[in-house]
């Protein structure tokens, strides 16, 4: 009786998922009485504030604010009442209906650019006169805005509280990113002839080269200088020599603090190219009666180029110029110890090493090596009791999260999990991760466990699933487990099925065409694409093709993970020249930031790795694992 009963509950249960799919395309494809038809099904569903959502959210325009409240009322703290708060307050703001809009806006969680525009033109309305300061960051973003934000920028403009050089300082951010269309929006608040010319910026974007050679000894207008400018970092993005060529020719016709600008962006570029000219660009760039305000960007890229040559001075000097919040970043925390030290400052350099050290991350990890200390992480060890799994299983918030994944609707799983573990304590994380793992998903665990401010369990931040299939393959190949665990996780979180935009795939993020490539060396007949998210075939490509890679880049895992992530063509020509680099220095100054990320986060990981998997034996340390990088 009691198995017959089980198979009912879960054929309910698999049904009015179902159902609870056919009403989320209902509401999708605007399909009313569908989904009508459908909630009728699911008002004992574990999602069914969502059917409520979606019934609400199709006629939200029209409903009463009574209806719309006592919705919010009942289902106050949850993810799906903020989401209506969130989409009746873009109602409000766009029919200007401030006093509501007032009363709902303090009340949402999830601000996003739109209404935080809305609540920026309802302060300007009342008089406000702090609204510049408060937007300025937005808009001094290259990218375009919401329309709720014009109404905002033309008030500050109109009222003079927006200067033309703050219009030009964004046109210009607009294009150094190839925001060409940004540009041009922005434009129309420059009047007369110092208005940027259209045309001529399209030729620049189109021929940058053509450009410059038809207009360098024509520069008269500050929209002249900007987009001889533009085109001067068109060039720069494939061809340091031809930018530097071109910018000798018309650099005498720009002004003290153009000439400075472009200065620093052809050291950025160069340092990330590395260029032995950069570092005399950035001085160049300084050197001058008005030098153009270095960003963050540049200066860490400034930064990068001194510790390719050793230059601790400028290490230093650079990071001192760093915004503070810029500063207060791990890394520059890090290396500017190792300057302190280098200089002889040994005492200033363990007042950052010592904070630094008790941090998890890659340079917490360094930090914790200068200071003679080894990795430990039994010292906080903390596990969920049953009951409290038990108990976290029922919590709602949880139940729905992992309805929708029982479903495959990551994104509404992600967005609720999120949600409902937002102001978890320690201890309460710990218990939700564990509920992650239990259920298979694997990087809900991992990234909640991440979360843990002073109780941790480093056996759920660094899960290892499939470890038997894993040492298998490992055998044949004679690859470290602890490295290949840290490159899994930083892949795909041990999501068996996940693939790319790229179009990667499986546990190791496979392409294509390395899958197939390696298939053929591995004699596998009939080969196809959808088996690589088969995790035995996953992990059989993938380490082979790991091993592969490793083999010839100096049995380094540094370097081979820089390869796994970005080519063995890019690995190889990131060392210097010359001069054989410390492990660490090569990772900082890797040009791409999604593969300097990742090759710190593997390395980082695999540490720990090493501690779990190997119940705390001595190991290699994050030094040793990075070695010392040959020259070309």
């Amino acid at each position: 009786m009691g198995l017959i009963l089980l198979a009912y509950v879960g054929t309910l249960s698999a049904s009015q998922d179902s159902d609870f799919i056919a009403a989320r395309e209902a509401f999708q494809t605007g399909n009313a009485k569908r989904l009508d038809e459908y909630a009728k099904r699911l008002n004992r569903h574990v999602l069914w504030p969502y059917v409520e959502y979606f019934q609400l959210r199709m006629e939200l325009r029209t409903t009463d604010i009574a209806t719309i409240r006592s919705f919010l009322a009942r289902h106050e703290g949850r993810l799906v009442a903020d989401r209506l708060r969130g989409d009746w307050l873009k109602i409000l703001g766009k029919n200007q209906q401030w006093q509501l809009f007032e009363a709902e806006y303090p009340l949402l969680v999830n601000k996003d650019t739109e209404l935080m525009c809305y609540h920026y033109q309802r302060r300007l309305e009342a008089g406000e006169n702090t609204v510049w300061a408060d937007t300025r960051s937005l808009w001094l973003t290259p990218g375009s805005l919401p329309d709720s934000c014009t109404p905002v920028f033309q008030t500050l403009i109109y009222s003079g509280q927006i200067s033309r050089e703050d219009i030009w300082t964004r046109i210009r951010l607009a294009l150094e990113e190839g925001q060409t269309g940004v540009a041009i929006h922005v434009n129309r608040y420059i009047s007369g002839n110092e208005a940027l010319n259209a045309g001529d910026l399209n030729n620049a974007a189109k021929n940058p080269l053509r450009y410059l050679d038809a207009r360098k000894n024509t520069l008269k207008t500050r929209s002249d200088r900007e987009i001889a400018l533009f085109a001067l970092l068109r060039l720069l993005r494939n061809d340091t020599d031809r930018a530097y060529s071109q910018w000798l020719k018309i650099k005498g016709q720009l002004t003290v603090l153009d000439r400075s600008y472009f200065l620093a962006r052809l050291g950025h570029r160069a340092a990330m190219r590395h260029d032995s000219r950069a570092l005399d660009w950035f001085r160049e760039a300084q050197n001058t009666t008005q030098p153009y305000p270095p960003s963050d960007t540049i200066l860490a890229w400034q930064v990068r180029a001194a510790l390719r040559v050793a230059n601790w001075g400028e290490v230093l000097q650079t990071i001192d110029r760093m915004s503070l919040t810029e500063q207060q970043v791990d890394t520059w925390r890090y290396w500017k110890a190792r300057a302190l030290k280098a200089n002889g400052y040994v005492l200033d350099a363990n007042n950052i090493f010592i904070p630094l050290s008790g941090e998890h991350s890659f340079y917490g990890q360094l930090a914790k090596e200068e200071l003679g200390t080894i990795l430990s992480i039994a010292d906080k060890a903390y596990r969920a009791s049953n009951n409290e799994v038990s108990a976290m299983e029922r919590n709602l918030g949880v139940q729905r999260a992992l309805a929708f994944s029982r479903m495959n609707l990551r994104t509404e799983a992600l967005r609720e999990w999120s949600w409902t573990i937002r102001n978890f304590t320690d201890a309460e994380l710990l218990a939700a991760a564990e509920v992650a793992r239990r259920h298979g998903l694997y990087d809900r665990a991992i990234n909640t466990a991440n979360r843990t401010v002073s109780q941790h369990d480093f056996n759920l931040r660094f899960l290892s699933p499939h470890r038997e299939t894993l040492r298998k393959v490992l055998q044949q190949h004679e690859l470290d487990e602890a490295w290949v665990y840290g490159l899994i996780r930083q892949e795909s979180r041990f999501i068996a099925d996940i693939k790319s935009h790229a179009g990667a795939a499986g546990l190791m993020q496979l392409m294509p065409t390395t899958a197939e490539w390696v298939a053929k060396q591995l004699g596998i007949q009939n080969f196809r694409q959808h088996l690589v998210v088969d995790v035995n075939t996953n992990l059989r490509l993938g380490t082979y093709y790991l091993k592969h890679v490793l083999s010839t880049l100096d049995n380094q895992p540094l370097l081979a993970s820089a390869a796994y992530n970005a080519g063995p063509g890019r690995a190889k020509r990131w060392r210097d020249n010359t001069v054989p680099l410390e492990g660490a220095i090569y990772a900082e100054t890797i040009p791409f930031n999604e593969t300097r990320d990742y090759v710190k986060k593997v390395l980082k990981n695999s540490m720990y790795y090493a501690k779990v998997l190997n119940h705390g034996q001595n190991s290699p340390t994050l030094k040793e694992r990075l070695g010392v990088v040959a020259a070309k």
